[in-house]
């Protein structure tokens, strides 16, 4: 009788919670909950809990990173900010990820501002105990070459979508990727801030958020942007939130 191939699948994340750093929290990181007993025990002594508020700079870009951060609420901004002031957001990071990417593949320096845009906490490690950890982790490895790549990816399809697609379609797609990181439909965002992430004007954003508000899929109140209708959120995105959604099937996010 012919023998059945079984391709073992790869282990879903524990559940929010189920993991407690050294001092008794729970952990909610993503990558930290996908990782075996073992190699989670070899980084949780060096695991350390911080608060991040609203726009803290994690790291600048040309600058040592001495810290990467497992982040368990917030979202944290990978900026470009160019010599006259000028900023675009390139990527997001939440709880689905890590901030401080280029440590996982051997480098101290990176390209961007890391900057906590919606404040939340986590858990940092110095850059030296990650690379030390990484030797005698094989999973954790893994997982971060993947996350590494899929975040390139997903760089290069913001940059598209900023240079091809129209302001309220990159709103909405960007919209989404904020909630997916946070988890909930309340984001606190200024309109000045949403134009400084979306390379373009304040009053195009003004006029794209009061659009989204009229067809009833957000609520804009000060400082905050509220999502009463997800569904039509995403019809009214353009196709790259979808690529980007495949592109982080395998990251946790939903």
């Amino acid at each position: 009788m012919a023998m059945l191939n079984v391709v073992p699948s790869r282990p879903e994340p524990l559940q929010s919670g189920m993991r407690t750093d050294a001092t008794g929290k729970p952990v909610k990181n993503v990558i930290l909950l996908s990782l075996p007993d073992s190699e989670f025990r070899l980084l949780r002594p060096h695991l350390e809990p911080v608060e991040l508020p609203h726009h803290l700079i994690l790291y600048d870009a040309g600058e040592r990173i001495n810290f990467a951060y497992f982040l368990n609420q917030g979202m944290t901004s990978l900026v470009v900010v160019t010599q006259d002031g000028r900023s675009v957001e390139v990527g997001l990071v939440g709880r689905e990820g890590l901030v401080g990417m280029p440590v996982a593949v051997g480098l101290r320096r990176g390209s961007f501002r890391a900057i906590m845009q919606i404040p939340g906490a986590g858990l940092r490690i110095s850059s030296e105990k990650l690379e030390e950890c990484l030797q005698f982790a094989p999973e954790l490895r893994l997982i971060l070459s993947r996350y590494v790549l899929v975040h390139g990816l997903q760089v290069g399809q913001v940059a598209a979508c900023n240079r091809l697609h129209e302001i309220g379609q990159r709103l909405a797609r960007w919209l989404l990727m904020c909630q997916d990181r946070v988890d909930s439909p309340l984001l606190r965002l200024t309109h000045e801030f949403l134009a400084q992430m979306l390379g373009t004007g304040r009053p195009s954003v003004s006029l794209a958020v009061s659009m989204l508000e009229q067809d009833g899929m957000i609520e804009n109140m000060r400082g905050i942007v509220k999502i009463v209708n997800r569904k039509q959120l995403e019809l009214a995105s353009c196709e790259c939130y979808g690529i980007i959604q495949d592109f982080n099937a395998g990251l946790g996010l939903r």
